[in-house]
């Protein structure tokens, strides 16, 4: 089938440039983007949900195990405020 279609400048360029870098006719990559955006054709392997696998922990959520010595020193502060209070 034989049609015209009025492009973009920038979608023109982009069909240029991967038409010179892939060494096919821009008639080749129009119809291959048309495919896949369509849904038909050669489309990306699908890509597997990303899961998160939880593991056991001593720590409860939210606690950064990177942030330890500034928790430890919090901890210090506090009990020599608390102990400064009490003199």
């Amino acid at each position: 089938m034989r049609t015209t279609i009025t492009l973009e400048p920038d979608v023109a360029e982009r069909i240029r440039q991967a038409s010179l870098a892939e060494n096919r006719s821009q008639k080749a990559i129009i119809n291959e983007a048309l495919r896949r955006g369509l849904g038909d054709g050669e489309a990306q392997p699908a890509v597997p949900p990303f899961r998160i696998r939880p593991i056991h922990s001593a720590f409860r959520s939210g606690i950064d195990l990177g942030k330890m010595n500034q928790l430890a020193d919090e901890l210090e502060a506090e009990a020599r405020l608390e102990k400064e209070v009490r003199l």
